[in-house]
C-alpha cells in the first residue's frame, strides 16, 4: 500500500514576526516529514498608521508581502492544519478570530469534519495567556469535529519546552525570537501532525 500524501496548512497571524518564525519552523518541518504544504497568513485588520507606529510591525508586514493570505480553500484542500497566533487578553488575535469567523459554510457542510489540528502561540511576557490562548484555539476545532493534536510529552524537547497544549515561546515585547528549544518543539509538533494524519488517512485507505 503506498503511503498516503498528507496535505498540510499553516496558518498563522504575526504583527513582529514572532509567530511568523514559529509557523516557518512548522511549515518546514511537516516539508521534511513528507507533507504537502501551504504556508499562509490571515488577512491583516489593523490600519496603515497603526502598522507604521511600531517599527517591528512595519518592518514584519513589509517583509512578509510575499506570504499568501489564508483562504477557506486551504481549509477543504487540508487534511491538516497547524494554527498560530499570539495572544490577546489570552485568546486569539483579532485577524485570526475574523478569519475563523468566515469558516461558518465549512462547518454547514461538514467539511472541517476529521481534519486533523494544532495550535501553537506566543506572548510578550511570561504567563501572559499562553495555555488559554491555546485552549480558545481548540474550542474552534471542537465545533468544526476536528482532531485534535496536542505534542504533549511525547518527545524529549517537550521536557524542555514546557507546554503540552502545544508550542509556546514569550517574546519579551518582540525582542527575544524563538530559541534552538521553542524551534525544536515546533518541528516535533509539525512531524507529529503529519504522522498523526498519515495514519488516519491510512486507516481510511479502501
Amino acid at each position: 500500500m503506498d503511503e498516503p500524501v498528507v496535505n498540510v496548512a499553516v496558518i498563522y497571524y504575526s504583527a513582529t514576526g514572532t509567530v511568523f518564525a514559529l509557523a516557518k519552523a512548522a511549515a518546514s518541518a511537516a516539508e521534511k516529514a513528507g507533507a504537502q504544504v501551504r504556508l499562509r497568513k490571515v488577512r491583516e485588520l489593523a490600519p496603515d498608521e497603526a502598522i507604521a507606529s511600531n517599527e517591528g510591525w512595519a518592518a514584519h508586514s513589509a517583509a512578509t508581502q510575499h506570504i499568501v493570505e489564508a483562504s477557506k480553500e486551504d481549509l477543504t484542500w487540508a487534511d491538516a492544519f497547524l494554527f498560530g497566533t499570539p495572544t490577546r487578553y489570552g485568546t486569539p488575535t483579532a485577524q485570526m478570530k475574523q478569519f475563523i469567523d468566515t469558516t461558518g459554510p465549512l462547518w454547514a457542510q461538514g467539511l472541517l469534519i476529521n481534519k486533523i489540528a494544532s495550535s501553537f502561540t506566543a506572548t510578550s511576557t511570561p504567563h501572559g495567556g499562553q495555555e488559554s490562548t491555546i485552549l480558545a484555539m481548540n474550542n474552534i476545532f471542537y465545533h468544526w469535529g476536528s482532531i485534535i493534536v496536542p505534542p504533549g510529552y511525547a518527545d524529549p524537547v517537550q521536557f524542555q519546552a514546557g507546554n503540552p497544549y502545544g508550542t509556546s515561546h514569550t517574546s519579551q515585547n518582540g525582542t527575544v525570537p524563538p530559541g534552538e528549544v521553542q524551534l525544536a518543539a515546533m518541528e516535533f509538533q509539525a512531524k507529529r501532525v503529519v504522522e498523526i494524519a498519515a495514519t488516519f488517512l491510512r486507516g481510511r485507505l479502501p
